[in-house]
């Protein structure tokens, strides 16, 4: 049931669709005795759509889920393996063209390749099946991931494919299971920088202690929170992603998958 709300309210309460949405409505409303609450709806879902696009607000609330965690430290040595959670392939075009295509999020990938690159022993279990709330066995990102980071010089032996994750919470817990991590090992987390406080959160609320590497950042710092986007579809995506990591953050607590509303670096 979690999974499909996600898959179903929580798509349509990010921003753009619920504005959009709602001056659709407004558009009907229009035509009827209510014609008054029509045209508010129009001109808001209009201004609002106008500030998600243009304006820093995606800036603003992204920075925060960026910030949390920094970059990781390797002082403490050589890790054994990194968790680099799904999001960098898309799975429907990958099966329709049967070779890996790559979404926005494909520097988690890469930066993978460059970690395994830098320890040679370094285990890499990839952690992604099908996100979509309607798919089938021939489509997961696992099975493609394989030839990507082949094609980046790491061999096929070296990644452990988890392919049946379809949510940050399955990705945890299948990531635990097949990794079987002992006692003093060295895990990294490897996931989108706003998306790394909901991840680590998830993992510390199962028992598997990683250490958060983030990559993948949308935003390149502080200079970003007062600029304007000339093009709107930018604004749209950051805030889109920001809302919904929120709400994500918010929903996970609620539901107990996650161990702190707003996970930090250090035990919570």
């Amino acid at each position: 049931m979690f999974f499909v709300l996600s898959k179903t309210v929580g798509i349509m309460l990010l921003p753009t669709n619920f504005l959009l949405a709602a001056g659709l409505l407004g558009a009907v409303l229009v035509r009827t005795r209510l014609a008054h609450v029509g045209r508010k709806l129009l001109v808001a879902s209009v201004v609002l759509l106008a500030v998600c696009g243009f304006s820093p607000l995606g800036a603003w609330l992204l920075y925060p889920l960026e910030q949390r965690f920094p970059a990781w430290n390797s002082a403490g040595g050589a890790p054994e393996g990194v968790v680099v959670l799904g999001g960098g392939i898309d799975t429907e075009v990958s099966a329709a063209h049967k070779t890996t295509a790559f979404t926005s999020s494909a520097d988690r990938i890469v930066a993978a390749a460059a970690l395994a690159h830098r320890y040679p022993n370094l285990r890499i279990l990839y952690s992604g099946g099908n996100a979509n709330l309607v798919s089938d066995d021939t489509a997961k990102e696992a099975d493609y991931v394989l030839a990507a980071f082949e094609s980046l010089g790491i061999s096929r032996d070296r990644v452990t494919p988890e392919r049946y994750s379809r949510n940050t919470f399955e990705n945890a817990q299948f990531s635990k299971d097949l990794a079987a991590p002992k006692n003093r090992e060295r895990w990294l987390l490897l996931t989108s920088a706003y998306h790394m406080p909901r991840s680590i959160g998830v993992f510390r609320s199962i028992g598997f202690k990683v250490e958060a590497y983030p990559a993948d950042w949308r935003l390149a710092g502080t200079a970003d929170l007062l600029k304007f986007s000339v093009f709107s579809v930018q604004g749209f995506m950051h805030t889109d992603v920001a809302v919904r990591e929120w709400v994500g953050l918010a929903a996970y607590r609620l539901s107990r998958r996650t161990s702190a509303f707003f996970p930090a670096p250090g035990a919570d």
